[in-house]
């Protein structure tokens, strides 16, 4: 009975080992095209595609795409672009778009290009689109103007700044190895010659280069660095946080040069009484256990020497012997 408490305590520990070895990921919101559809007189369908956001000094497009799903003719069909100021967005070369006739099934797609003007201040714009067309009444009779106003919002960003996603995990113990990953992405623009720098504390040795050079990153393509974190042999009593630098300098579609960083930190915490390695290794004790050992042996250990050890400590390294009766007159 006290053997299997043992070994259910020790495989408990075992399975918190594994849940400790989590990752932490910053992420971030990627850019992304909106699209709206809207249906009106007429059985018209209207769709909208526009970038959700854009970079002061960069170029955008509003693509509109007119279908008549209605069985009667329309006619005299127009767009207008109206920015919200000069200084925010404007249209090249004009905010116009117009469209002759569309019979029945009809559709006609155009795009008017966009401009978020250099210097524009941060925050959320809204292009207001005027929409008009004349239906044709049995396809004979022209009928008044239909007029439909569209609000579309674009949120202007200052700088097309990289993403820099480090993942490592929560934390780290002394005599093991653990892997740190450095993903580093562009969401707008390429951007060139970019040059990867990691600084590890001075304290933990580094498995892997610490400057890596791509002559370019396309966006939307991220690029990823993994390498190792070799901890001390030493033990450490007490828990405290070890920094690493990620400092990124690239240029971007401007030929701007600019430096972003990082700094995450990790926890270098004592080692308990079962760890497991990210190689599959396990430390049971002061005992480190190889990748290749079998989980038969893993689970015997508990079983057979550690119970040795737990009794011996118990009855204070002395062996208990029973004395047999006299049954002798």
């Amino acid at each position: 009975m006290e053997s299997s408490k043992i070994t259910t305590m020790l495989l408990l520990s075992l399975t918190l080992a594994v849940a400790t070895q989590s990752y932490m990921t910053i992420m971030d919101k990627a850019h992304a095209e909106a699209e709206n559809v809207y249906t009106v007189e007429g059985g018209v369908e209207i769709r909208i595609s526009y970038p959700d956001s854009m970079i002061a000094g960069r170029d955008g497009t509003v693509s509109i795409l007119v279908k008549n799903n209605g069985w009667e003719d329309k006619q005299n069909i127009s767009f207008m672009i109206s920015p919200p100021d000069v200084k925010s967005i404007t249209t090249e070369p004009s905010g116009m778009l117009e469209i002759g006739k569309l019979a029945e099934e009809g559709s006609h797609g155009q795009s008017i290009n966009l401009h978020a003007v250099d210097g524009a201040n941060p925050g959320t714009y809204y292009l207001n689109l005027r929409y008009t067309h004349v239906l044709v009444a049995n396809n004979e009779s022209p009928q008044d103007p239909f007029f439909y106003d569209i609000a579309v919002p674009i949120i202007i960003r200052e700088d097309a700044g990289i993403v820099i996603r480090t993942q490592t995990p929560e934390s780290i113990f002394a005599g093991a190895e653990f892997p740190i990953t450095v993903v580093v992405s562009s969401e707008y623009v390429d951007i060139k010659n970019v040059q990867v720098r990691i600084i590890p504390p001075q304290d933990i040795e580094f498995r892997g280069e610490t400057q890596h050079v791509f002559s370019k990153i396309e966006k939307g393509m991220p690029v990823s660095i993994t390498s190792r974190i070799v901890t001390q042999t030493e033990q450490v009593t007490t828990e405290y946080m070890i920094p690493f630098h990620i400092i990124v300098e690239y240029a971007d579609d401007l030929d701007k040069e600019k430096t972003d960083s990082q700094t995450v930190s990790v926890v270098l915490r004592p080692r308990t009484f079962m760890e497991l390695t990210m190689d599959g290794g396990i430390w049971i004790g002061g005992v480190f256990l190889a990748p290749y050992v079998s989980i038969g042996t893993i689970v015997g250990i508990p079983a057979g020497a550690i119970i040795s050890l737990l009794l011996k400590k118990k009855f204070g390294g002395q062996t208990r012997t029973r004395k047999s009766k006299d049954t002798s007159d």
